[in-house]
């Protein structure tokens, strides 16, 4: 069985073609600026690159090329568009609606549709990609994997806000989470790399990149989770400020003469280990810098780890002890001195990290000492074989 696994942006499109008798990827690409001068595809499949610089007015234009790319001779990864037994698409936002990965239906697009108020950056595109592969396959079944969808396992009291009540039930106004097709591919690698049951551990998944989340994982269920209604929430990110005083927003409005649209950008993009280093909001580049003796640089790297340190306390709390920690996404794959500054401090939960071991990159591996009580794990993400996975499962 082959299942095309589909990410769609606003003006961009990532997409993988995954053999799921061993699971092997025969393509994978990513569509850049569509609807914007300079389209271009960069595909890969059988060890050959290919760069196709082509105008793509929408979404559709742009699957169509890629179906062109994946059928090629010289390129491609197929002969014919029947070998693509079905088509996995990432959904950001489920809302309440979907708690696992579902076949796409026109009852399901409108619900997709209903939740676009909660993301309204996200949804949309993932929206427009699925219509745009129904028709140029539709015949094909297709499913949606939600990035809230591993989230709904929380209970009232951890995804409630203590608002009044009847705005929840008015907007769906809760925490819902994110990066959950990450938190839940990692959790389940951890236990397997382990040799134990997914279902009688504890763990913290850690999704450290410019986006950044973290999440509680009891006997195989998110427990609690650090983004909440939006991405907003949680760590000190890339650009986004993540947990602040509330008053801080109108104080900052009135101070700066801000609408809404203007202090939204603010805490969005302007924030994070961006706004307190000043330099970028890619790590790589603050990290450089704080080892050039800069101050707000290391300072920013000081904060980010300080929060996730934070927030793995709160959920050993949350969980009556931790059992795991995984770290995964573009900082936690690759940043050795990051893991280290989080996990320091850490022995009172039983936390001991080995220098040696974790002197590496984007290796599934465990980092911890042998005799640590908590292991700690590295584990590349793979969301797309997450969704694949999900896909071969409901068709």
């Amino acid at each position: 069985m082959k299942v095309l696994v589909i990410n769609c942006g606003s003006s961009s499109l990532k997409y993988q073609l995954i053999d799921m008798t061993d699971e092997s990827v025969l393509a994978k690409g990513l569509v850049e600026r569509i609807g914007i001068e300079g389209s271009k595809i960069t595909h890969k499949a059988n060890g050959k690159k290919a760069i196709i610089e082509q105008p793509m007015e929408n979404h559709k234009i742009a699957l169509e090329l890629v179906v062109k790319a994946l059928l090629d001779e010289e390129h491609g990864a197929i002969k014919s568009m029947d070998e693509i037994d079905a088509v996995g698409h990432r959904v950001v936002h489920g809302g309440e609606k979907f708690a696992t990965s579902v076949v796409i239906t026109d009852e399901v697009i409108k619900t997709m549709e209903d939740c676009s108020d909660l993301a309204p950056l996200h949804n949309p595109p993932n929206i427009i990609g699925i219509k745009a592969c129904k028709e140029i396959m539709p015949n094909t079944p297709m499913t949606g994997s939600f990035d809230t969808a591993f989230h709904q396992t929380m209970s009232k009291e951890a995804y409630i806000y203590p608002l009044p009540y009847e705005l929840y039930e008015k907007y769906g106004i809760r925490r819902y989470g994110f990066h959950g097709t990450s938190h839940k591919y990692v959790a389940q690698r951890a236990g397997a790399i382990l040799n134990k049951n997914i279902e009688d551990l504890k763990i913290i998944t850690c999704h450290l990149g410019n986006g950044a989340s973290l999440a509680a994982v009891k006997n195989g269920k998110c427990v609690d989770t650090s983004m909440g209604l939006t991405p907003l929430e949680g760590l000190a990110m890339g650009t986004r400020c993540g947990d602040i005083d509330p008053a801080i927003i109108p104080f900052l409005m009135e101070k700066e003469g801000l609408d809404i649209s203007g202090v939204n950008n603010l805490i969005n993009k302007k924030s994070g280990v961006l706004g307190i280093s000043g330099i970028s909001s890619d790590f790589r580049d603050i990290e450089n810098a704080a080892n050039e003796g800069n101050d707000r640089a290391k300072l920013a790297l000081d904060k980010f780890a300080n929060r996730v340190k934070k927030y793995i306390g709160a959920y050993a709390a949350i969980m009556g002890g931790v059992d795991a920690i995984v770290f995964t996404a573009g900082l936690g794959e690759n940043s050795i001195s990051m893991r280290e500054q989080i996990c320091e401090g850490l022995d009172f939960l039983g936390v001991k990290v080995d220098s040696d071991k974790n002197n590496v990159r984007g290796e599934e591996v465990v980092v911890s000492t042998d005799d640590a009580k908590v292991k700690v794990l590295v584990v590349p993400t793979n969301e797309e074989l997450m969704i694949a996975r999900d896909t071969k499962a409901l068709v």
